[in-house]
Protein backbone atom coordinates (compact mmCIF):
# COMPACT_ATOMS: atom_id res chain seq x y z
CA UNK A 1 0.00 0.00 0.00
CA UNK A 2 3.09 2.46 0.76
CA UNK A 3 4.46 1.69 -2.39
CA UNK A 4 1.33 2.45 -4.04
CA UNK A 5 1.00 5.50 -2.31
CA UNK A 6 4.51 6.62 -2.69
CA UNK A 7 4.08 6.08 -6.81
CA UNK A 8 1.08 8.37 -6.90
CA UNK A 9 2.25 10.92 -5.11
CA UNK A 10 5.78 10.59 -7.15
CA UNK A 11 3.28 11.05 -10.16
CA UNK A 12 1.36 13.86 -8.54
CA UNK A 13 4.27 15.72 -7.47
CA UNK A 14 4.86 17.61 -11.14
CA UNK A 15 1.81 19.21 -10.68
CA UNK A 16 0.72 19.72 -7.32
CA UNK A 17 3.91 19.60 -5.26
CA UNK A 18 5.85 17.70 -2.96
CA UNK A 19 4.28 16.29 -0.11
CA UNK A 20 5.00 17.51 2.92
CA UNK A 21 4.82 15.01 5.98
CA UNK A 22 3.03 11.49 6.89
CA UNK A 23 0.48 10.77 5.41
CA UNK A 24 -2.64 9.89 7.35
CA UNK A 25 -5.00 6.65 6.44
CA UNK A 26 -8.48 7.94 6.69
CA UNK A 27 -10.97 5.57 8.62
CA UNK A 28 -14.10 4.35 7.25
CA UNK A 29 -14.06 3.13 3.39
CA UNK A 30 -14.73 -0.14 2.64
CA UNK A 31 -13.88 0.14 -0.95
CA UNK A 32 -10.69 2.22 -1.78
CA UNK A 33 -8.00 3.59 0.87
CA UNK A 34 -8.21 7.51 1.76
CA UNK A 35 -5.34 9.54 2.75
CA UNK A 36 -5.04 13.07 4.25
CA UNK A 37 -1.72 14.59 3.46
CA UNK A 38 -0.34 18.23 2.06
CA UNK A 39 0.61 18.92 -1.32
CA UNK A 40 2.09 21.86 -2.43
CA UNK A 41 0.71 23.58 0.53
CA UNK A 42 -2.53 22.42 0.65
CA UNK A 43 -4.51 20.07 2.74
CA UNK A 44 -5.83 17.68 0.63
CA UNK A 45 -7.61 14.29 0.44
CA UNK A 46 -6.08 11.09 -2.19
CA UNK A 47 -8.09 8.25 -2.84
CA UNK A 48 -6.62 5.37 -4.15
CA UNK A 49 -9.37 3.08 -5.95
CA UNK A 50 -9.71 -0.65 -4.58
CA UNK A 51 -8.98 -3.45 -6.71
CA UNK A 52 -11.31 -3.95 -9.99
CA UNK A 53 -13.65 -1.69 -8.41
CA UNK A 54 -15.11 -1.17 -12.15
CA UNK A 55 -16.91 -3.99 -11.54
CA UNK A 56 -18.99 -2.55 -8.79
CA UNK A 57 -20.52 -0.28 -11.50
CA UNK A 58 -17.74 2.69 -10.52
CA UNK A 59 -16.36 5.21 -13.32
CA UNK A 60 -13.73 7.03 -12.07
CA UNK A 61 -14.20 9.71 -14.84
CA UNK A 62 -17.64 10.18 -13.65
CA UNK A 63 -16.42 10.43 -10.16
CA UNK A 64 -14.11 13.40 -10.99
CA UNK A 65 -17.09 15.00 -13.31
CA UNK A 66 -19.90 14.60 -10.61
CA UNK A 67 -17.26 15.72 -7.94
CA UNK A 68 -16.59 18.70 -9.59
CA UNK A 69 -20.65 19.76 -10.03
CA UNK A 70 -21.16 19.01 -6.42
CA UNK A 71 -18.43 21.46 -5.52
CA UNK A 72 -19.44 24.32 -7.89
CA UNK A 73 -23.09 23.88 -5.78
CA UNK A 74 -21.57 24.14 -2.83
CA UNK A 75 -21.71 20.81 -1.89
CA UNK A 76 -19.12 18.92 -2.43
CA UNK A 77 -15.32 18.75 -1.90
CA UNK A 78 -12.74 20.67 -4.76
CA UNK A 79 -11.13 18.48 -6.73
CA UNK A 80 -7.47 19.55 -7.12
CA UNK A 81 -6.45 16.59 -9.00
CA UNK A 82 -6.90 13.56 -11.25
CA UNK A 83 -4.72 10.66 -12.82
CA UNK A 84 -5.57 8.01 -14.94
CA UNK A 85 -2.87 6.07 -13.89
CA UNK A 86 -2.27 5.82 -11.34
CA UNK A 87 -5.52 6.03 -10.45
CA UNK A 88 -6.35 8.15 -7.87
CA UNK A 89 -9.12 11.50 -7.21
CA UNK A 90 -7.34 14.41 -5.02
CA UNK A 91 -9.47 16.42 -3.60
CA UNK A 92 -9.38 19.18 -1.18
CA UNK A 93 -9.77 18.48 2.84
CA UNK A 94 -12.86 19.63 3.85
CA UNK A 95 -12.37 20.61 7.72
CA UNK A 96 -15.60 20.00 10.07
CA UNK A 97 -17.19 17.40 12.16
CA UNK A 98 -18.60 13.80 11.44
CA UNK A 99 -22.58 14.13 11.19
CA UNK A 100 -24.50 11.70 13.32
CA UNK A 101 -27.64 9.90 11.85
CA UNK A 102 -29.73 11.19 14.44
CA UNK A 103 -28.75 14.61 12.75
CA UNK A 104 -30.09 13.76 9.62
CA UNK A 105 -33.38 12.66 10.64
CA UNK A 106 -34.48 16.17 12.00
CA UNK A 107 -34.31 19.86 11.58
CA UNK A 108 -32.39 22.01 10.70
CA UNK A 109 -29.84 19.03 9.05
CA UNK A 110 -32.77 17.34 7.37
CA UNK A 111 -33.92 20.68 5.57
CA UNK A 112 -30.19 21.20 4.89
CA UNK A 113 -29.33 17.47 3.25
CA UNK A 114 -32.91 17.64 0.91
CA UNK A 115 -31.58 21.35 -0.13
CA UNK A 116 -28.13 20.32 -1.33
CA UNK A 117 -29.85 16.94 -2.71
CA UNK A 118 -32.01 19.09 -4.86
CA UNK A 119 -29.45 21.23 -5.66
CA UNK A 120 -27.88 18.66 -7.16
CA UNK A 121 -30.33 16.67 -8.74
CA UNK A 122 -31.20 19.64 -10.81
CA UNK A 123 -27.05 20.20 -11.97
CA UNK A 124 -25.39 18.90 -15.26
CA UNK A 125 -26.13 15.58 -16.50
CA UNK A 126 -23.47 13.48 -15.86
CA UNK A 127 -22.13 10.70 -18.62
CA UNK A 128 -23.08 7.46 -16.60
CA UNK A 129 -25.99 6.24 -15.74
CA UNK A 130 -26.98 4.21 -12.65
CA UNK A 131 -30.33 1.66 -12.40
CA UNK A 132 -30.66 0.34 -9.67
CA UNK A 133 -33.14 -2.61 -10.97
CA UNK A 134 -30.41 -3.36 -13.44
CA UNK A 135 -27.30 -3.50 -10.90
CA UNK A 136 -28.88 -5.90 -9.01
CA UNK A 137 -29.00 -8.15 -12.05
CA UNK A 138 -25.06 -7.39 -13.16
CA UNK A 139 -23.78 -7.68 -9.35
CA UNK A 140 -25.36 -11.65 -9.96
CA UNK A 141 -23.66 -12.36 -13.17
CA UNK A 142 -20.46 -10.24 -12.08
CA UNK A 143 -20.17 -12.46 -8.96
CA UNK A 144 -21.11 -16.24 -10.42
CA UNK A 145 -18.48 -15.36 -13.16
CA UNK A 146 -16.28 -14.65 -10.32
CA UNK A 147 -17.17 -17.58 -8.70
CA UNK A 148 -18.94 -16.57 -5.47
CA UNK A 149 -21.93 -18.22 -4.44
CA UNK A 150 -25.50 -16.45 -5.30
CA UNK A 151 -27.55 -16.07 -2.45
CA UNK A 152 -30.93 -18.57 -2.76
CA UNK A 153 -33.38 -16.14 -2.30
CA UNK A 154 -32.18 -13.63 -4.92
CA UNK A 155 -34.18 -15.03 -6.85
CA UNK A 156 -37.40 -14.44 -4.87
CA UNK A 157 -35.85 -11.04 -4.59
CA UNK A 158 -36.02 -10.11 -7.65
CA UNK A 159 -39.61 -10.77 -8.65
CA UNK A 160 -39.83 -8.11 -5.87
CA UNK A 161 -37.81 -5.77 -7.61
CA UNK A 162 -39.46 -6.48 -10.95
CA UNK A 163 -43.10 -5.35 -9.05
CA UNK A 164 -41.19 -2.21 -7.69
CA UNK A 165 -39.86 -1.07 -11.14
CA UNK A 166 -43.23 -1.50 -12.78
CA UNK A 167 -44.15 0.53 -10.12
CA UNK A 168 -42.15 3.29 -10.66
CA UNK A 169 -42.68 5.89 -13.56
CA UNK A 170 -44.06 9.45 -14.68
CA UNK A 171 -41.44 12.56 -14.85
CA UNK A 172 -40.52 12.73 -10.89
CA UNK A 173 -38.51 9.56 -12.16
CA UNK A 174 -36.57 10.86 -14.72
CA UNK A 175 -32.68 10.30 -14.39
CA UNK A 176 -30.92 13.44 -12.83
CA UNK A 177 -27.54 13.33 -11.48
CA UNK A 178 -27.49 11.29 -8.52
CA UNK A 179 -25.18 10.83 -5.45
CA UNK A 180 -26.27 7.18 -4.38
CA UNK A 181 -24.71 5.84 -1.78
CA UNK A 182 -25.61 8.64 1.26
CA UNK A 183 -23.76 6.68 4.03
CA UNK A 184 -23.67 8.90 7.73
CA UNK A 185 -19.54 8.83 6.90
CA UNK A 186 -20.34 10.49 3.55
CA UNK A 187 -21.79 13.58 5.58
CA UNK A 188 -19.65 16.43 7.23
CA UNK A 189 -20.38 20.02 8.51
CA UNK A 190 -18.55 22.91 7.56
CA UNK A 191 -19.89 25.00 10.82
CA UNK A 192 -21.73 26.77 8.14
CA UNK A 193 -23.60 23.67 5.89
CA UNK A 194 -23.42 19.77 5.37
CA UNK A 195 -21.60 18.59 2.84
CA UNK A 196 -21.21 15.49 1.11
CA UNK A 197 -18.11 13.49 -0.22
CA UNK A 198 -17.78 9.99 -1.94
CA UNK A 199 -18.97 10.77 -5.09
CA UNK A 200 -17.81 7.55 -6.73
CA UNK A 201 -21.09 5.82 -7.17
CA UNK A 202 -22.42 9.03 -8.70
CA UNK A 203 -24.57 8.94 -12.51
CA UNK A 204 -27.44 9.35 -13.85
CA UNK A 205 -30.60 7.86 -11.63
CA UNK A 206 -34.15 8.38 -10.19
CA UNK A 207 -33.45 10.71 -7.40
CA UNK A 208 -36.27 8.63 -5.27
CA UNK A 209 -32.95 5.98 -4.99
CA UNK A 210 -31.30 8.51 -3.63
CA UNK A 211 -33.61 9.79 -1.24
CA UNK A 212 -34.55 5.97 0.04
CA UNK A 213 -31.03 5.28 -0.08
CA UNK A 214 -30.61 8.18 2.38
CA UNK A 215 -33.38 7.03 4.46
CA UNK A 216 -32.48 3.45 4.47
CA UNK A 217 -29.04 4.07 5.37
CA UNK A 218 -29.67 6.74 7.98
CA UNK A 219 -32.20 4.82 10.08
CA UNK A 220 -35.32 7.13 9.17
CA UNK A 221 -38.62 5.95 10.49
CA UNK A 222 -41.87 7.02 8.27
CA UNK A 223 -42.72 9.94 10.37
CA UNK A 224 -38.05 10.90 8.76
CA UNK A 225 -39.32 10.17 5.45
CA UNK A 226 -42.47 12.29 5.15
CA UNK A 227 -40.32 15.31 6.60
CA UNK A 228 -37.82 14.86 3.88
CA UNK A 229 -39.96 14.80 1.21
CA UNK A 230 -41.67 17.74 2.27
CA UNK A 231 -38.30 19.64 2.72
CA UNK A 232 -37.06 18.46 -0.55
CA UNK A 233 -40.12 19.40 -2.50
CA UNK A 234 -41.10 22.36 -0.80
CA UNK A 235 -44.44 20.93 0.17
CA UNK A 236 -46.90 18.80 2.16
CA UNK A 237 -45.50 14.80 1.80
CA UNK A 238 -48.03 12.95 -0.43
CA UNK A 239 -49.24 9.21 -0.32
CA UNK A 240 -47.45 8.82 -3.92
CA UNK A 241 -43.75 10.06 -2.79
CA UNK A 242 -44.09 8.47 0.26
CA UNK A 243 -44.78 5.05 -1.33
CA UNK A 244 -41.90 5.55 -3.87
CA UNK A 245 -39.29 6.41 -1.05
CA UNK A 246 -40.50 3.30 1.04
CA UNK A 247 -40.10 1.53 -2.14
CA UNK A 248 -36.39 1.95 -2.91
CA UNK A 249 -35.55 2.05 0.22
CA UNK A 250 -35.58 -1.82 -0.52
CA UNK A 251 -33.93 -1.36 -3.80
CA UNK A 252 -31.21 0.32 -2.04
CA UNK A 253 -30.72 -2.37 0.50
CA UNK A 254 -30.96 -5.15 -3.05
CA UNK A 255 -28.41 -3.01 -4.56
CA UNK A 256 -25.57 -2.90 -1.39
CA UNK A 257 -26.91 -6.51 -0.08
CA UNK A 258 -25.30 -7.90 -3.83
CA UNK A 259 -22.88 -5.36 -4.11
CA UNK A 260 -21.46 -7.17 -1.08
CA UNK A 261 -21.76 -10.54 -2.56
CA UNK A 262 -19.64 -8.87 -5.47
CA UNK A 263 -17.24 -7.45 -3.09
CA UNK A 264 -16.51 -11.30 -1.72
CA UNK A 265 -14.84 -12.26 -4.45
CA UNK A 266 -12.91 -9.53 -5.71
CA UNK A 267 -12.18 -7.07 -2.39
CA UNK A 268 -8.47 -7.85 -0.32
CA UNK A 269 -9.53 -5.44 2.35
CA UNK A 270 -10.16 -6.97 5.22
CA UNK A 271 -13.86 -7.07 5.95
CA UNK A 272 -16.71 -9.29 6.65
CA UNK A 273 -18.31 -8.77 3.05
CA UNK A 274 -20.79 -12.08 3.52
CA UNK A 275 -22.16 -10.89 6.98
CA UNK A 276 -22.64 -7.56 5.29
CA UNK A 277 -24.68 -8.93 2.38
CA UNK A 278 -27.14 -11.36 4.29
CA UNK A 279 -27.80 -8.61 6.46
CA UNK A 280 -29.08 -6.20 3.72
CA UNK A 281 -30.83 -8.70 1.81
CA UNK A 282 -32.41 -10.45 4.76
CA UNK A 283 -33.22 -6.75 4.99
CA UNK A 284 -35.06 -6.52 1.24
CA UNK A 285 -37.03 -9.77 2.12
CA UNK A 286 -38.38 -7.89 5.24
CA UNK A 287 -39.58 -5.07 3.28
CA UNK A 288 -41.00 -7.11 0.08
CA UNK A 289 -43.09 -9.44 3.56
CA UNK A 290 -44.28 -6.16 4.88
CA UNK A 291 -48.03 -6.21 4.63
CA UNK A 292 -47.97 -2.83 3.39
CA UNK A 293 -45.88 -3.60 0.61
CA UNK A 294 -48.77 -3.93 -1.84
CA UNK A 295 -50.59 -0.47 -1.07
CA UNK A 296 -46.87 1.28 -1.33
CA UNK A 297 -46.88 -0.31 -4.98
CA UNK A 298 -50.53 0.53 -5.72
CA UNK A 299 -50.00 4.48 -4.25
CA UNK A 300 -46.83 4.43 -6.72
CA UNK A 301 -48.47 3.62 -9.37
CA UNK A 302 -51.36 6.15 -8.29
CA UNK A 303 -53.76 3.26 -8.43
CA UNK A 304 -55.72 4.90 -5.22
CA UNK A 305 -56.92 8.44 -4.84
Amino acid sequence: MLAELDATLAALAPRLGAPAGVPQALAGGITNRNFRLQLGGRDVVVRLPGKDTGLLGIDRSTEREATEAAARAGVGPEVVGFLVEPPCLVTAFIPGRPVEAEELRVPPLVDDVAAALRVVHEGPALRSRFDSFAIVERYRATAAGRGAPIPPIYVKLADGAHAIRQALAGPEHAPVPCHNDLLTANFLHDGGRVRIVDWEYASMGDRYFDLGNLSVNNGFAEADDERLLSAYWREPCTPRRFAALRLMRIMSDFREGMWGVVQTAISQLDFDFPAYAQEHLERVAAGLADARFPTWLEDARGDRP
